[in-house]
């Protein structure tokens, strides 16, 4: 048994018991946050510095074995009393920061205490970029599995878990916990071990899968009583399972994770027998592609059948029988189709590659070899390519991110950018958000956006400042939101005779080498998001001097919080550095939410610069709130979805 924050967890698969909240309740939970009743000040956290400055007095004196020996004297106490009490926290942590101080050469700073108290109070460090997350991590997580929990830390790609994994274990070892690292490709021994693990590395979507998994041994939510009579009758359900429950989370770029791609359900399925339906996907294709433009609306990523449009497809549709005569199949089938014809683009949500449709994360930029799309949008996205079609999948599990992280009991994040969405944090996931000062003044330069009214200005635009930058000596990091858009500039960039590395999506096995150049002199790196969230460009000595990296924005994103994030690969812990965001109106995210700006100023040369931002700000505001209402929605649907499996005695 152990004590979590005062919340007694036991059991052989603990995990939280949902609160089931109406829309009214999250409403009145907003309203407390701008209240004011959740904010919380870094006075009250400030105190763990000193608390763990007296607690390392002489520890520098030991050898590894006393070090150890000291931690090893803790974990009773800390499985006893919990660590909601700041001395024994402060133990603990100074413990931590000996054996980073050893073994990788880095030393927590104060502010990183500060954010990793933060943490260990249930709470959500916005960090500012740059200023050490992953070290951070490590005084929260060590804590806890010196507590005796399982611990996992998530963050939102594979690269990363490896990564942090790979670089932070000798941290654990010395204070002898062991460390495990969950990635894609995994057999089930090797996740099962890896999650036995004192601390677990895994990304996102890994883990969620894992757990749906789980529910499908377990048949539904962990029962201790039912565990209990498998594990004396011999049947073997506990040592099926991967997880070992959900104990302990700290969830690295909180705000991507638990807001932006909390948006889509996660389904868990198998492979169904073809039947008819390929069939059915090749005559919507083709009545798709019978349709005018007049013949259907699309608003917010979003395609509709006009009156009109309806008519026809009821003529057109004539020639076939059966699910065709139909009218609300018909268009069903149909709108799929045009879905897949017109809003899925090739290299910017998927990537054709050995003959099969690949999925891109529009978040990360990164490929999801095993992930499709439900509906027979898949199938249809193949047909379009041409490529083999796979068969459908019928939904054996699913889950929202919603409901999956407020089954932890203990929930903590860490970011750069959660402030925008603090109230919906609050409201969802009870998360309260604890803004940590920097630890040294911030020097990042913010030049003016360039709004032009074409994509050719534009590029010709950023060809001009990755020139005048690069002759300075400076690095430059131009960030796309396609592949596409990444290769476009990439030939412009040829025919320019400028050098440049690229990363994007076909060049992912090259991600940790490409980064580790990006901050040499004169260096250009044009790439997609992948270089956004988590990525640390290292200056190359004497770049400091010439003025630090320069990021440059082709594209801005539904959410300014991402935009951030790749304004923050420049000036980090207080390196110099600048940015810019060189834009086109005749972008995707004015075309989708604000049409009649796209109409009225694409003819422009050049927009105002109050004027362009201000068609930017209103198009991303746009965005933000039909992805929030998406996100109620998802939950809502979750939650009805639940009950009704759950009367039906299914389960999820």
């Amino acid at each position: 048994m152990t004590v979590l924050s005062g919340t007694i967890v036991g059991g052989p698969y603990p995990e939280r018991d949902e609160t089931r909240e109406g829309k009214l309740d999250r409403v009145f939970a907003t309203v407390r946050y701008f209240g004011g009743s959740v904010r919380i000040g870094n006075k009250r956290l400030q105190s763990i510095v000193a608390a763990t400055g007296e607690q390392a007095k002489g520890l520098d004196m030991l050898s590894e074995q006393e070090l150890r020996g000291r931690a090893a004297a803790l974990r009773p106490r800390l499985r006893r009393e919990g660590f909601s009490s700041i001395a024994l926290a402060a133990e603990a942590f100074a413990l931590v920061r000996e054996a980073a101080t050893r073994t990788v050469g880095l030393r927590h700073f104060d502010v990183q205490l500060v954010g990793a108290w933060a943490m260990l109070g249930g709470m959500l460090a916005e960090m500012e970029t740059g200023e050490g997350k992953t070290l951070t991590a490590t005084l929260t997580a060590a804590t806890a599995a010196l507590a005796g929990c399982a611990v996992h830390i998530i963050t939102v790609n594979d690269y990363l878990a490896e990564r942090d994994s790979d670089w932070m274990r000798p941290i654990y070892e010395t204070l002898g916990l062991s460390v495990g690292c969950v990635r894609q490709g995994l057999d089930p021994d090797a996740r099962r071990a890896a999650y036995s693990r004192d601390v677990t590395y895994c990304s996102n979507k890994e883990i969620a899968f894992d757990y749906l998994r789980d529910r499908m041994i377990l048949g539904g939510r962990p029962r201790a009583i039912a565990m209990k009579i498998d594990a004396l009758s011999g049947a073997g359900t506990e040592r099926r399972l991967l997880l070992r429950g959900l104990q302990f989370a700290i969830v690295d770029e909180a705000d991507s994770v638990l807001v932006d791609e909390a948006r889509t359900p996660l389904i868990l399925s198998a492979e169904a027998k073809h039947g008819q339906e390929e069939l059915l996907h090749r005559q919507a294709l083709d009545l798709a592609k019978q349709l005018d433009v007049a013949d259907y609306t699309v608003a917010n990523g979003v395609i509709e059948l006009t009156r009109d449009g309806e008519k026809k497809l009821e003529d057109l549709a004539l020639m076939f029988s059966g699910v065709w005569r139909g009218p609300h199949r018909r268009e069903k089938l149909v709108l799929q189709a045009l879905t897949a014809l017109h809003i899925f683009c090739r290299d910017k949500h998927y990537l054709v590659r050995e003959g099969k449709v690949v999925i891109i994360d529009e978040h990360t930029g990164r490929l999801m070899p095993d992930r499709s799309w439900e509906q027979g949008l898949h199938q249809l996205i193949e047909i379009k390519e041409e490529c083999e079609v796979t068969g459908r999948r019928d939904t054996l599990a699913r889950i929202s991110y919603q409901r999956f992280f407020r089954r932890y009991v203990h929930l903590s994040g860490m970011t750069g950018t959660a402030s925008e969405v603090a109230a919906e944090l609050w409201a969802v996931y009870r998360l309260r958000v604890a803004k940590i000062a920097t630890h040294k003044p911030m020097r990042r330069a913010r030049h003016p956006d360039q709004v032009y009214g074409r994509s050719e200005m534009k590029w010709e635009a950023v060809i001009a400042s990755i020139q005048a930058h690069r002759m300075a000596g400076r690095p430059v990091l131009v960030g796309t939101r396609s592949v596409a858009a990444s290769e476009q500039l990439a030939a412009l960039l040829d025919a320019a005779k400028l050098p440049y590395r690229l990363l994007n999506a076909r060049q992912d096995r090259y991600e940790a080498e490409i980064v580790a150049q990006a901050g040499a002199p004169g260096c250009i790196t044009v790439a997609t998001n992948m270089a956004g969230r988590g990525t640390d460009i290292k200056l190359a000595p004497g770049v400091a001097e010439s003025g630090g990296l320069h990021v440059i924005a082709t594209e801005l994103n539904d959410s300014g919080r991402i935009d951030r994030q790749l304004f923050g690969r420049c000036a980090r812990q207080g390196d110099p550095g600048s940015c810019e965001a060189i834009l086109a109106i005749e972008e995707d995210l004015v075309k989708s939410f604000f049409p009649l700006a796209d109409a009225r100023f694409r003819h422009l040369r050049r927009l105002p610069a109050s004027l362009g931002k201000t068609v930017f700000r209103i198009a991303q505001w746009r965005a933000e709130h039909a992805h929030s209402r998406a996100r109620r929605e998802l939950l809502d649907l979750d939650d009805y979805l639940g009950d009704v499996l759950a009367f039906s005695g299914r389960g999820e």
